[in-house]
């Protein structure tokens, strides 16, 4: 025992180095047969923050300003304020089916748009508070800040059809309001069920041919989106990849494999892992 945990009465794990490296629980040493008070006040905290993230309500107007401010959305606004059939939070954790639906004035607000003439969109963006707002207030707008970017960068043009933000939803309620929009494919940025070292995490979900009542079996996920986690530029360009393929074979989900990690998985020889060949 070192002088420190003497001092202390701690007795340190020896892997509590490994702890620089990840956010997971490990190495926190003992109080005698305890865990030492810091630790287990320090997880308290990350319990607290993460009901935090599920009750917090989302920002709309703060969240708004942040898009409308992204000079790659310009040609999607004005943002379209939708909210799900669910009337308050606590009917949001109980009726999940209702946060999948969109309410009837957003339903009129996204069918008065039928009476013009309107392009079949490529994507259709549509960002969701979901379980944490706390993801989506701090982490929606670089996000679709670094996506614009690589679309722009791209060889192929994407049309996007106007953005909207919805509240008191869930991943599914994005094929309604794709399909309404007449898009190719939906986006659904979603805040993830909090962990209790990821409040903030991000959820991507796309989906090709949005229409009401696809299961998760049709949508592909990028998960875990923030600084802490996937950084925005490596989720832009899984997502593109995703998008590209999904495009060119008319589909998503389990037939659309995510292969952009393939040149790490293989080996130096070139021999390909024998789990994807």
């Amino acid at each position: 025992m070192t002088d420190k945990a003497l001092d202390h009465g701690v007795t340190d794990n020896p892997w509590h180095h490994l702890r620089q490296f990840t956010d997971a629980r490990i190495g926190l040493g003992r109080a005698g047969i305890s865990l030492p008070t810091a630790r287990s006040l320090e997880f308290q905290l990350a319990h607290a923050r993460a009901q935090d993230a599920v009750h917090l309500p989302l920002d709309v107007e703060a969240l708004c300003q942040n898009l409308e401010a992204l000079d790659g959305l310009k040609a999607s606004l004005p943002i379209k304020r939708l909210h799900s059939r669910v009337p308050d939070r606590l009917t949001y954790l109980q009726r999940p089916d209702w946060g999948r639906r969109l309410d009837e004035a957003s339903l009129q607000r996204l069918r008065a748009a039928d009476d013009a003439p309107q392009p079949a969109y490529d994507l259709a963006i549509t960002v969701v508070d979901g379980l944490s707002s706390l993801a989506v207030q701090q982490n929606a707008a670089p996000f679709l800040d670094a996506l614009t970017q690589t679309f722009a960068d791209d060889d192929q043009a994407w049309l996007l059809a106007p953005l909207s933000v919805v509240e008191q939803g869930r991943v599914a309620i994005g094929d309604e309001v794709g399909e309404l929009l007449n898009a190719r494919a939906v986006l659904v940025l979603i805040g993830e069920r909090p962990g209790l070292s990821s409040p903030d995490s991000l959820g991507l979900y796309m989906t090709w041919g949005p229409a009401v009542g696809l299961t998760d079996a049709y949508r592909n996920c990028i998960s875990n989106v923030r600084p802490a986690g996937l950084s925005f530029a490596d989720a832009s360009r899984r997502l593109l990849y995703l998008l590209r393929e999904s495009r060119a074979k008319g589909l998503s989900g389990v037939n659309l494999k995510d292969r952009t990690q393939d040149d790490v998985i293989e080996s130096a020889e070139g021999i390909r892992n024998f789990l994807i060949s």
